[in-house]
C-alpha cells in the first residue's frame, strides 16, 4: 500500500522511496534506513556530535568550507533561513540553504541558490559517503549515525562540492546537540522560543531557551527575535558567559508594517545601519519579525565584510518563496494552510486568520503530531473555530484522529472526525459558504498533504 507518509514523497509502508530513478531510490533508501528521529520517538535517538563530527573528519571536514549562518529557535527559523539565503543569492554569493522537514520531497532539505539538489549529486554524495558512514557505524563506538546526520553530513559535501560562499543553515531539533552545530557560524540566529518538543528539549521555555542557546559559540554575533522574559535573560546569559555579542531585534532593530494584502506586505526596518523599505510575499506579523531578524543578521555579515546592499535586501525579501506558511490554495471558498505546530502557533494563527482574511466563519482540519501538547493546541483552536474536522497524516507520529477529536469535545466543540487529510479537505469544501474560510493547520504534515492535494486538483 502507497502513502504520502514522506509529505508528499510516495513511500510504501511509511519509509521506503518509491519516486526517481532507481538509484536515487536506492541512494535515499540508504540514508532511510538508519534511526530518523522525525518518524520514531526523539526520546529514543541518543544524541552525540562526536560522532557527525568524526564522519565529517573523514570526509574532510566539507562544513569549515564555507562561512555560515545558523539559525535555531521554535517558530520562524526556516523562513527567516530563507530570507537570509535569498537576500545572499540576490547579492551575488553562491549560497547553500539546509532546511528540515520537507513538503514534497527530501531534495528541498538541500538547495543552492533556490534549486533543489539534483538527484544524481544525492546518489554520487551517498556513493561517497557509505564508506565513512559504516566505518564510523562500526568503528567508533558512539551509537550508530541517524539519518538526519548523515544528511547533515551530505548537506556539507553538496555546498563544498558546488563551491557555496555561505552555507544558511536551520537547527534540525534544539541547538546544542543537533547536528549542524559542528560549525563556527558569522552570525548565528535565535528564533522566537516557545514551548515545543518539551520530551526531548524540556518542559519549560527557559529550559528549551537554554538547548537552543547552545548555538551560540565563544567570541561569536548572536541576533535574537523579540522573546518571552524566560528565553530573553537565558539568551542574554549565554552569551555574556561565552563572550558573544548580543542584539536584540525589537530594542536596536525595529519593523513597522505599512499595508498588506493576499499577495504580501509591505513594511519597514529601522536596522542598525540603514532603513529598508521592502515588500514581502509571505503573510502573517509573525512573518515582519522573521524578516526584521534576517535584516539584523545580514547587516552583521555586512560589518564582517560581505558586499550586501540596502537594495539586496529588499529585492532579495521580495522574491523569498517559503510555501506553507499562511497560504493561500484556494479562494472560492478562502482554503488556507499554516504549519501551526504549538499551542502558541495556534494561537497566533487565530489573529493572523482575522486580521489577514475577510471571512465569515472559520473551518478549522487539524491533525497533530504525537510529541505535542495536543490538549493546548485544541483549546487555543477551539477559541476561534466555527467548526472542526479533525483528521491525521499518514505519518508514522501522527495522532489518532479519534483522539485528537476527545480533545476538542473537552473544549466543548463536537468536531467531525475524517481519517485522512484529503476527505478531511472535501468534506470542509462542502460544508464552506463562498465566504467561509478552511485553514488546514496542525503539524507540517497535515500542511504538506494538503498542499499536495490542492495540487492534484
Amino acid at each position: 500500500m502507497f502513502c504520502y507518509g514522506d509529505m508528499g514523497e510516495v513511500k510504501e509502508d511509511g519509509r521506503t522511496i518509491t519516486t526517481g530513478t532507481k538509484e536515487y531510490r536506492q541512494a535515499m533508501n540508504y540514508i532511510l534506513s538508519f534511526a530518523d528521529y522525525e518518524r520514531i520517538s526523539r526520546s529514543a535517538v541518543v544524541f552525540d556530535l562526536r560522532r557527525v563530527e568524526e564522519l565529517l573528519r573523514r570526509l574532510g571536514n566539507p562544513h569549515k568550507t564555507a562561512r555560515s549562518v545558523h539559525i535555531a529557535g521554535t517558530k520562524g527559523k526556516g523562513s527567516t533561513a530563507a530570507m537570509i539565503a535569498s537576500v545572499l543569492t540576490t547579492a551575488g554569493y553562491r549560497t547553500g540553504l539546509y532546511t528540515s522537514p520537507h513538503i514534497k520531497t527530501m531534495r528541498e532539505r538541500i538547495k543552492i541558490d533556490g534549486s533543489l539538489i539534483a538527484e544524481e549529486d544525492v546518489v554520487l554524495l551517498v556513493e561517497r559517503l557509505k564508506p565513512k558512514v559504516d566505518a564510523v557505524n562500526r568503528e567508533y563506538g558512539l551509537g550508530e549515525l541517524t539519518t538526519f546526520e548523515i544528511l547533515t553530513a551530505l548537506a556539507f559535501a553538496q555546498f563544498q562540492d558546488k563551491r557555496a560562499d555561505f552555507q544558511v543553515l536551520e537547527t534540525g531539533l534544539g541547538g546544542r546537540l543537533d547536528a549542524t552545530n559542528v560549525v563556527e557560524p558569522e552570525v548565528c540566529v535565535i528564533t522566537s522560543i516557545s514551548l515545543d518538543h518539551t520530551e526531548v528539549l524540556g518542559d519549560t521555555v527557559d529550559k528549551i531557551a537554554a538547548e537552543k542557546a547552545g548555538i551560540i559559540k565563544p567570541g561569536s554575533i548572536v541576533v535574537s527575535a523579540p522573546q518571552v522574559h524566560g528565553a530573553a535573560e537565558v539568551i542574554a546569559t549565554v552569551s555574556e558567559q561565552r563572550d558573544a555579542k548580543l542584539i536584540r531585534v525589537g530594542d536596536g532593530v525595529k519593523w513597522t508594517r505599512q499595508s498588506f494584502d493576499s499577495s504580501g506586505q509591505s513594511f519597514q526596518v529601522k536596522g542598525r545601519l540603514a532603513q529598508y523599505e521592502m515588500f514581502l510575499p509571505l503573510l502573517g506579523e509573525f512573518q515582519l519579525e522573521n524578516a526584521a531578524v534576517a535584516v539584523a543578521a545580514l547587516e552583521v555579515l555586512t560589518e564582517r565584510g560581505s558586499k550586501i546592499t540596502p537594495e539586496n535586501i529588499s529585492e532579495g525579501l521580495a522574491k523569498v518563496e517559503w510555501p506553507g506558511r499562511l497560504q493561500v490554495l484556494r479562494r472560492k471558498p478562502l482554503l488556507v494552510v499554516d504549519a501551526a505546530h504549538n499551542a502558541y502557533s495556534a494561537k497566533k494563527l487565530g489573529a493572523a486568520l482575522k486580521e489577514y482574511f475577510n471571512f465569515g466563519q472559520a473551518i478549522l482540519i487539524v491533525g497533530t503530531s504525537g510529541d505535542k501538547d495536543i490538549g493546548e493546541m485544541a483549546k487555543e483552536l477551539a477559541s476561534y473555530a466555527g467548526t472542526v474536522i479533525v483528521s491525521q497524516a499518514s505519518h508514522p507520529r501522527a495522532v489518532e484522529a479519534s483522539v485528537l477529536g476527545d480533545e476538542f469535545s473537552r473544549c466543548g466543540i463536537t468536531p467531525h472526525i475524517v481519517n485522512d487529510v484529503p476527505s478531511a479537505i472535501e468534506l470542509g469544501l462542502k460544508m464552506a459558504g463562498p465566504k467561509d474560510l478552511i485553514c488546514v493547520t496542525g503539524s507540517i504534515f497535515v500542511m504538506a498533504e494538503a498542499i499536495e492535494y490542492a495540487g492534484n486538483e
